[in-house]
């Protein structure tokens, strides 16, 4: 028997996550009697932190695996890079036994527009290179295109490990289900726009097809929702997201009264004319942050 911890969206350089408190992350998984770390999804920025935040954690025993999220995607050139990047701890496409009837499966993912309240690709695409962080990355097709050919392959994966009777838990980036997906209202409606690249819809549907998908652990939306249990599989998101999305953050925010709503959008500004005193208070509570952003799975 053993824990795996499934940790999404770290973003390790945008938060300044550096040893200190990396090593405060490693105490609460050793607490919480993790044998098994895996990240997924947007560790950092550059791969080469993304790689450093994964070989923290070996280092010290703690054997720690990893796929990645759009925001590694957009600091490598070329789709075998993506979809296969040389490093023997990175899983996608690809999984490893947790005991004789459970093994980790890690898959990227991609969007398919499903989540859109727009029907017009062109429209979407539009929008996507005028405001999305993934016009940067570099795929070899348009993003329906790239959907649809990396859930064959994950399909053919699927099918092995159902006929070979194993339980699988997938650890992926984007999201697999509309439940997962919010639709705000008013002034800020226009981000709705944006869910088209949140995740996708035939992914979640794939996964419906397999009673064997135990539990499905995945971030990208930068909210935390209750586990849900869809089709008889548990779906878990849970990320850490931007520092100042933080429910610490908001408790700073407003406990110290500098401003009347917590709106995460404008508080960098604010935080950056209270640095010292944010960085006091962040030293006392990232863990308590760090534990509501952990999803455990015994095996």
């Amino acid at each position: 028997m053993g824990n795996l911890a499934v940790i999404t969206d770290l973003h390790a350089d945008i938060n300044h996550l550096g040893d200190s408190e990396l090593a405060k992350l490693f105490e609460l998984l050793r607490e919480q009697e993790v044998t098994r770390l895996h990240f997924a999804g947007d560790t950092a920025n550059k791969i080469d932190q993304t790689l450093a935040v994964n070989q923290f954690f070996r280092s010290r025993g703690l054997p720690t695996t990893f796929n990645f999220g759009n925001h590694e995607m957009g600091n490598i050139k070329g789709e075998q890079m993506i979809e296969h990047y040389p490093d023997s701890h990175f899983l996608n496409l690809r999984y490893l036994p947790l005991n004789q009837q459970t093994v980790l499966l890690g898959f990227n993912g991609w969007y398919d527009y499903g989540f859109s309240e727009l029907e017009d690709p062109q429209q979407i695409r539009s929008i996507k290179n005028i405001y999305w962080f993934d016009r940067i990355i570099e795929r070899f097709s348009d993003d329906q295109t790239v959907d649809q050919a990396i859930l064959e392959e994950l399909r053919v994966v699927l099918d092995d490990l159902e006929r070979k009777n194993y339980q699988v838990i997938m650890a992926t980036h984007f999201v697999p289900k509309e439940e997962f997906i919010v639709h705000l209202n008013g002034k800020y409606q226009i981000w709705n726009k944006l869910n088209a690249f949140l995740g996708s819809q035939a992914l979640g549907k794939l996964l419906d097809q397999y009673p064997n998908v135990q539990q499905v652990v995945f971030g990208h939306t930068h909210r935390r929702f209750s586990d849900q249990e869809i089709h008889g599989t548990t779906y878990s998101c849970r990320p850490l997201g931007y520092y100042y999305e933080w429910g610490i953050t908001r408790d700073f925010v407003l406990d110290n009264q500098l401003a009347e709503f917590f709106i995460p959008m404008k508080m960098r500004s604010l935080l950056n004319k209270h640095q010292a005193e944010f960085a006091t208070y962040k030293e006392e509570h990232l863990v308590e942050e760090f534990r509501k952003a952990i999803t455990l799975i015994s095996y």
